[in-house]
């Protein structure tokens, strides 16, 4: 047996807000303890605060990410990385006119019972 896996086809997950994700490994392939996305945000996009019960790491590909952290704005740029400890509250979004890629790494694995999101 195989003592490891090729992601050849991660998982789009479906949005009503233009963000592209693909997850690569998480709940997806029965991870638990981590999830890694690939995310292009377009301009202009936002989501709602949350409060996620995870730690999450983020590396700027190309663009740049805001982040409200508590009541701190934070901007990424390309080559730039960031982590954000559990049980924070904090808010992502592009309000640039460039999309931004990136990638997103949650320990343990990002869900929407933990992610605590705002309305």
């Amino acid at each position: 047996m195989k003592k490891y896996f090729i992601q050849k086809s991660p998982f789009v997950v479906p949005t009503t807000d233009g963000k592209l994700i693909e997850e690569h490994h998480g709940l997806t392939t029965d991870n638990k303890n981590i999830s890694i996305a690939h995310m292009i945000a377009p301009p202009g996009w936002s989501e709602p605060f949350q409060t996620p019960e995870f730690d999450e790491y983020t590396y700027i590909i190309k663009g740049k990410k805001q982040f409200i952290i508590e009541e701190e704005i934070v901007v990424l740029e390309t080559g730039q990385s960031i982590k954000i400890e559990k049980n924070t509250r904090i808010q992502y979004s592009n309000p640039f006119d460039e999309p931004c890629e990136y990638l997103a790494i949650c320990l343990p694995a990002f869900n929407m019972e933990s992610v605590h999101r705002g309305e």
